[in-house]
């Protein structure tokens, strides 16, 4: 790593607070039916968050719809989390509507991200990656990650992306 870059990185808050937005009509259906959720992605965020000694502050499972993902995105904005992680609704399909929600409210848009996380993907599961339209930006000095529904992909993110560069995100938006 270049030297300048590493100087970037002094000072990066170290332990961040993150929360979890799941978008998934069948997740959000089995919790209004009063079943447990079958949703695999946030045992495994919680467990990569603990393991890298970061604070998992709160997750919410939503329908795929405009309405009820702003509302939710913009409680969590509120709430003293410093990173969002949404899982679902970042394909292609006509439901899958996080991105056509989330990325008009951002004020600046982290273009890199989904580039990488759709170059990393691709290593793992080939050319089926560039259906993914993951993407992360900042609303209100917040870190908004984008991730697909799956925990493979959320596992990706975060180790290889979020976590190595969330405090030198977090540190930039304050200079």
């Amino acid at each position: 790593m270049e030297k300048t870059h590493l100087k970037h990185k002094h000072g990066a808050p170290k332990i961040l607070n993150y929360s979890v937005l799941i978008v998934s009509d069948t997740r959000y259906l089995e919790i209004e039916e009063g079943k447990k959720s079958t949703d695999m992605t946030i045992p495994v965020i919680k467990e990569i968050l603990e393991k890298n000694k970061q604070n998992f502050i709160s997750f919410q499972i939503v329908p795929d719809e405009n309405l009820k993902i702003k509302e939710v995105l913009l409680q969590l904005i509120k709430d003293k989390t410093d990173i969002i992680i949404t899982s679902g609704g970042t394909g292609i399909s006509k439901r899958d509507i996080t991105i056509e929600t989330i990325k008009p409210l951002f004020e600046k848009t982290l273009e890199g991200f989904g580039e990488l996380f759709r170059y990393l993907s691709f290593k793992e599961i080939g050319s089926s990656a560039m259906l993914s339209r993951a993407s992360a930006g900042i609303i209100n000095n917040r870190i908004i990650f984008c991730l697909p529904g799956s925990p493979n992909a959320v596992k990706l993110a975060l180790e290889h992306l979020i976590i190595p560069e969330a405090g030198h995100i977090k540190k930039m938006m304050k200079e």
